[in-house]
């Protein structure tokens, strides 16, 4: 995809050190993007984000989930969130970020040990809860990033330091912006 060459998993375990050092108590909104309709992307300033849409404008609602009896969105998996050092290893260049399919891109700790499922963040003057539904990716993240980038951020270490980053909900509404603190409450 985009004439980018994916990076082996030598080259993806030489940055987790970086990725490690990510702040664990407060850190910055780095990317929004907002995905209004399956494969676009709106990389945004701000968003709103609310307890019954996720992140206004996404498609997070209308395009539900098969994890749920009747089809209907997953209130756990409203929004998805991905450590910025993270997507700036596997993504290989700033632009190409969006492409994770995450909505909200931090530099923050997201492991399992700083965040357990509960956990509330605030950002801006909305507030989200961190599920405990894990955030896996699928065959779209290979595509765009390769076997060995779908492997590394799927391996024990990976899911326990949440590589794909995680699943949460908005506990309450608020505006977001890039360049806003994010931290644990």
């Amino acid at each position: 995809m985009d004439g980018v060459t994916h990076l082996t998993m030598k080259e993806l375990e030489q940055g987790l050190d970086d990725v490690r050092n990510s702040p664990e108590d407060e850190g910055v909104v780095k990317l929004i993007v907002r995905r209004p309709d399956v494969e676009r992307r709106e990389v945004l300033a701000e968003g709103e984000l609310h307890p019954s849409e996720g992140l206004v404008g996404d498609n997070w609602k209308s395009r539900g989930s098969s994890r749920t009896p009747d089809g209907s969105a997953d209130p756990f998996t409203q929004l998805t969130v991905m450590n910025a050092r993270c997507a700036a290893l596997v993504a290989q260049d700033d632009g190409r970020w969006q492409f994770a399919g995450d909505q909200l891109y931090v530099d923050l700790d997201l492991s399992e040990d700083n965040l357990p499922a509960g956990t509330r963040l605030s950002l801006g003057t909305a507030v989200i809860r961190v599920s405990e539904q894990p955030h896996t990716g699928c065959r779209k993240f290979v595509s765009r990033f390769g076997v060995d980038a779908m492997k590394f951020v799927n391996s024990r270490q990976g899911r326990q330091l949440r590589l794909r980053g995680l699943n949460a909900r908005v506990v309450q509404p608020g505006t977001v912006r890039v360049g806003d603190v994010v931290r644990k409450v």
